[in-house]
């Protein structure tokens, strides 16, 4: 059987390690963030957007391939898909474009919403396709909060979720003071919860019940 394993490095940034290849998304600078972002190494990292919280890859170590834009990637053994979306509900006006990336490692797709701002319509959601582990932002302000959140699970309806970008202990109050708590949105979404330091998953032994992963920040 094929593991494939996840850590949550804090933030919006994950290391996802399978058979044929590691990628870390978005990598943040740690002064603006508040944690220490862990010295590692991939080959792969993904960009949702670029601000400083999300677009640091010079901080992952021996990574062959940066990518920043929609579009389709093959790289070695893992297909990647880059879907273009907003970091607000008005286009773009206020913070931007944002990058939806969905991974396909080791018989798993794996979907990262990035600084989602918005709820997603039935185009992206067909362009999405089946998904087994999401990760979605969920402490509002800047992304989709708890209630939003919790609606665009259910329109994706994946196996596990992943929840990020939320306020957690640590962070720098100057910058995100008034990111909502994940407990917010667990409460929203009503799922069972499980906490992990990290997620190990096998295709085989995939429960149908669907649940959250709350995931330990790996400490540097």
């Amino acid at each position: 059987m094929t593991q494939m394993d996840i850590s949550y490095l804090g933030h919006s940034s994950f290391r996802l390690k399978g058979r044929s290849a590691t990628v870390v998304t978005d990598p943040y600078d740690s002064q603006m963030v508040g944690f220490k972002f862990p010295k590692l190494s991939a080959d792969v990292v993904t960009i949702s957007h670029d601000h400083g919280d999300h677009n640091k890859s010079e901080f992952v170590k021996d990574a062959e391939f940066i990518i920043k834009e929609p579009g389709e990637y093959e790289i070695k053994g893992v297909s990647i898909i880059g879907i273009a979306t907003y970091h607000d509900e008005k286009n773009g006006e206020l913070r931007g474009k944002n990058n939806i990336y969905i991974y396909e490692m080791d018989g798993f797709r794996i979907a990262h919403l990035g600084d989602l701002g918005h709820k997603l319509g039935e185009k992206i959601l067909d362009n999405m396709g089946e998904i087994d582990i999401l990760m979605i932002p969920t402490g509002g302000e800047f992304t989709v909060g708890p209630a939003d959140a919790a609606e665009i699970v259910r329109d994706i309806d994946p196996w596990m979720v992943i929840p990020m970008h939320y306020q957690s202990e640590g962070m720098n109050a100057d910058s995100f003071s008034k990111l909502a708590p994940v407990d917010d949105f667990l409460k929203e979404a009503g799922y069972p919860v499980e906490r992990l330091p990290k997620l190990s998953v096998k295709k085989e032994t995939m429960l149908e019940e669907q649940k959250i992963i709350l995931l330990e920040r790996l400490k540097v």
